[in-house]
């Protein structure tokens, strides 16, 4: 059976990245190996759109939003959190861990945040030294409003935001600089298009300010030992050379392509996916502004949603994802970012018909297809 892979990470690796990859292994303190590291951090600020450090870790995305605690804030330091879903409430379990004192604002899962709430919290608040959100809620498939949220932080001389973009960067436009975001946090299965293993995370002058006054314990997660090893493009431990070797490629391809033209191809699988199931009479997860790198989609009624999660991976090969939590059975979500195009749409929409017929709801085969096809054909 041909394996298709639809969740929201890990995502599919570019044939390009695999033979990078697979290029005989050198010494992460070699000569040969630091142009490699120089290219991918000058890209990964094109990527950003920082001109910040972006320092590389050896950690899934979670380890670089360890680092976006532990390296900025203190024991009984106050953060806002902005909870959304399954990882809005690993900021807060984050925070907790380093004796960090949480407010959160909690909003309905599908929902996003109304940035006013933010806004008020902050006033109400001024000791709050951080803020943190996610711009892509993975287990809803919502987007936040990172672009309002910032414009509401970044005033704030003793306030920063963090920003967990782990589905968003390389998805849709994330204005790091021009938007005055303190801390961008990405990992490599996303749309980086790479295997597990890598995260990234960009810091402001602002963030680094109170980094200086940061007591938190961080050995392996540090980032001012990143930075200074990133001057001299190095790792402050063992880089992860195969995959900053990916890495270095697969932004290649993305530069290639464009950004503009990487968001628009993101806005087109996303339009398509969301119109398809629509058609096929099916709801939407979200309730509002939803994401670019996933469609969260209902199951219908009487049907599992976990049943149909669980079909497509046995009968026809494909890797979604399920629901999280209290939306387990609920939901299924399926992934358009990374290494995703008109096909991967098509793939899912048909395999989605043929797995309700399947369980004995009834469907009018090619419908969703059909509606994605219309989108997706206009390019």
């Amino acid at each position: 059976m041909k394996k298709y892979l639809l969740a929201p990470g890990p995502t599919p690796v570019p044939p390009e990245v695999l033979s990078a990859m697979s290029l005989p292994i050198i010494h992460h303190r070699a000569p040969e190996f630091l142009p490699v590291l120089d290219e991918a951090k000058k890209d990964l600020q094109w990527l950003f759109q920082t001109k910040n450090d972006v320092m590389i870790l050896v950690s899934t995305g979670t380890g670089g939003m360890v680092a976006s605690v532990n390296n900025f804030l203190n024991p009984g330091d106050k953060a806002l959190v902005l909870n959304g879903g399954k990882f809005g409430e690993r900021w807060t379990k984050i925070c907790q861990a380093f004796g960090v004192q949480v407010e959160e604002i909690k909003v309905e899962w599908g929902y996003a945040i109304d940035p006013q709430t933010v806004k008020a919290a902050l006033d109400k608040d001024p000791s709050i030294k951080a803020v943190y959100m996610q711009a892509s809620e993975t287990s809803t498939g919502v987007a936040h409003d990172t672009k309002a949220i910032a414009e509401i932080v970044k005033p704030r001389a003793n306030t920063i935001l963090v920003v967990d973009a782990i589905t968003a960067i390389g998805v849709f436009d994330i204005k790091t600089d021009d938007w005055g975001v303190d801390i961008v946090v990405t990992g490599s299965q996303k749309a980086l298009m790479l295997p597990p293993g890598l995260a990234c995370v960009s810091v402001s002058d602002k963030a680094w300010a109170m980094a200086d006054k940061a007591k938190n314990s961080k050995f392996y997660f540090n980032l001012k030992k990143e930075r200074e090893n990133l001057a001299k493009n190095q790792t402050a431990f063992t880089s992860a050379v195969s995959l900053i070797i990916g890495l270095r490629e697969a932004l290649k391809m993305m530069k290639a392509e464009g950004l503009e033209n990487v968001f628009g191809r993101q806005q087109r699988l996303a339009d398509a996916t969301r119109a398809a199931y629509k058609a096929l009479g099916m709801e939407l997860f979200p309730k509002q502004s939803p994401s670019n790198a996933l469609t969260a989609v209902c199951a219908p009624a009487g049907v599992d949603g976990q049943q149909i999660y669980k079909d497509l991976r046995v009968k026809y090969g494909i890797t979604a994802a399920g629901g999280q939590d209290h939306l387990k059975g609920k939901i299924f979500r399926i992934a358009h970012l990374g290494y995703a195009d008109t096909f991967d749409v098509i793939t899912a929409v048909s395999a989605t018909e043929m797995v309700l017929k399947g369980l004995g709801h009834p469907v009018e085969f090619g419908k969703g297809v059909a509606a994605a096809q219309e989108i997706l054909c206009k390019k």
